[in-house]
């Protein structure tokens, strides 16, 4: 069972009624030994579970949910107001059912009148429940064995006890096939080949079985049914998916995603709540470079208008502007030109009145006034002549700045001379401009183009996305990204990785 959430709010505009009717439920259930005085009937939605209704007189464990309007067709959990979970049941097409248990055996009393769908799945339930019983049995039967002995005891009674399950299991879902309790149970059924063909060496074919398992990891799932949503399953079978079974790779979770949202029908709960869900997991990955998913997701799906029952307008104009700045951001793109001015000049531009300006009108005033003066001094980033450009944004009045920084350049010490770099440090922060050359002076900082924007042409927080300092990205001769966000102590071994995989490159290319 899974731990119990009491959510009282929904996510974004999800529509979970949508199936809602008019003939209403009566659902009893006959607890004996229960002593709550108040229970919970909640419902599985996603990796989310919502209260559908509460009973607040349980007097002696006699518990009825009743309402006048359908409930939403899933799987749902008695849970006590302390917020543990009893046991789940099936509300599906049958609404007015009856429930008995017993708290002194909960599993093996579960029963339920005018509802064969409850009935069937509470005998799966025991049936497995026994069976981890007796494998706790079996571990017990070990002890005082030799470890040898132990072990071949354990290995040929957990053979005979995975062959019962295996064919119980293959024999139950046979019988119920085609119903909604089949499906609810093949979205937790790994599918594996029968007999694995022999690799070269002899031994069983692993990667046969890799392609078999993930062409076969969603047979029998019907994507358009939105009661699949309402399970303890589908979001772990999602989610494995995606964490664990494809090659973790941009371009292939795009194609993935891609592959699964086609399965749904347009705009029913199963579409919006995967869109929700990948367009929050992307966006919020630390992985480098997964912000590519976010991009597609929501270029493809939101922006786009594919996901009107998702989010609000408001919403959708919040992503795109969120998307606007990454998509210049994202793996081997081309960063564009920075106008900066260096340390050397830095007192003498600020003289000119960019030290006091008071508002953008007057900024803009005073480069116009003085752009002859200006132009010469510019350092831009393109005038960095280097293999790799190592972008360092960061504020002398950052306490995790004062640490990485000095950091960075101690540590870039071990590839001096051997790898073609140059640093590009830029202070966002100009006011702080008398602080920052003391420190660069104290930290011996010498190896580093220091610059900053006293006239505030570039923009720098939107156009790198500086929402916290440091920010570090590498750079190839091109200024495309090839590494960005990275920690001090990673940037030379990021710059060790781009030269191993330039060298494996050439290689190659010398062999065809």
């Amino acid at each position: 069972m899974k731990k119990f959430i009491l959510l009282l709010a929904t996510i974004a505009t999800f529509s979970f009624s949508a199936e809602a009717q008019t003939g209403g439920y009566d659902i009893k259930i006959n607890f004996k030994g229960c002593k709550d005085t108040m229970v919970y009937l909640v419902k599985y939605t996603f990796d989310q579970q919502y209260i559908s209704d509460t009973c607040k007189m349980v007097k002696n464990g006699q518990i009825q949910f009743k309402g006048k309007s359908d409930l939403d067709k899933g799987v749902y959990t008695l849970v006590s107001e302390g917020k543990s979970v009893y046991f789940d049941f099936f509300i599906n097409e049958s609404q007015k059912f009856a429930i008995n248990a017993d708290m002194a055996d909960l599993v093996q009393s579960l029963k339920s009148s005018n509802n064969k769908e409850n009935d069937q799945f509470f005998s799966y339930i025991k049936y497995i429940t026994q069976k981890n019983v007796d494998f706790n049995k079996v571990r017990e039967q070990t002890k005082g064995k030799s470890k040898d002995d132990s072990t071949k005891f354990m290995n040929e009674k957990i053979k005979q006890l995975n062959d019962d399950v295996k064919k119980f299991e293959n024999d139950f879902m046979l019988k119920v096939k085609g119903s909604y309790l089949y499906d609810v149970l093949n979205l937790k059924t790994d599918k594996e080949p029968g007999e694995l063909p022999k690799a070269s060496n002899g031994r069983p074919d692993s990667v046969y079985q890799y392609y078999y398992y993930k062409g076969h990891y969603f047979d029998g799932i019907d994507f358009k049914d939105e009661r699949i949503i309402r399970t303890p399953f589908f979001d772990d079978r999602i989610k494995k998916y995606f964490d664990n079974v494809i090659l973790m790779h941009p371009d292939t979770v795009i194609k993935e995603i891609d592959k699964v949202l086609a399965k749904c029908t347009e705009g029913n709960l199963v579409y919006n709540m995967l869109i929700g869900y990948f367009t929050y997991k992307y966006e919020q990955s630390k992985v480098m470079g997964f912000d590519k998913v976010f991009v597609h997701v929501a270029d493809k799906y939101i922006i786009s208008g594919r996901a009107s029952k998702v989010y609000t307008e408001e919403t959708v104009g919040k992503i795109k502007e969120r998307v606007d700045i990454l998509r210049n951001l994202l793996i081997d793109s081309k960063v564009q030109e920075l106008y900066m001015i260096d340390t050397t000049y830095g007192g003498f531009v600020r003289k000119m009145g960019f030290d006091t300006a008071t508002s953008s009108k007057v900024i803009t005033d005073l480069y116009y006034k003085n752009i002859e003066k200006l132009t010469p001094l510019f350092k831009t980033l393109y005038s960095v002549n280097a293999k790799y450009t190592i972008i360092v944004f960061w504020a002398e009045d950052c306490g995790h700045c004062q640490t990485e920084v000095p950091k960075l350049h101690e540590a870039l010490k071990e590839v001096k001379g051997k790898i073609d770099y140059k640093v590009f440090a830029v202070q966002t922060k100009d006011e702080l401009y008398t602080g920052w050359k003391k420190f660069i002076i104290e930290k011996k900082l010498t190896d580093f183009i220091h610059v900053f924007d006293p006239i505030h042409l570039n923009n720098l927080k939107e156009r790198f996305d500086i929402y916290s300092t440091p920010v570090i990205y590498v750079l190839d001769k091109d200024k495309r990204i090839k590494a960005k966000r990275l920690g001090a102590e990673q940037v030379v071994d990021m710059l060790k990785t781009l030269e191993a995989i330039e060298k494996e490159a050439n290689k190659a290319k010398q062999t065809k």
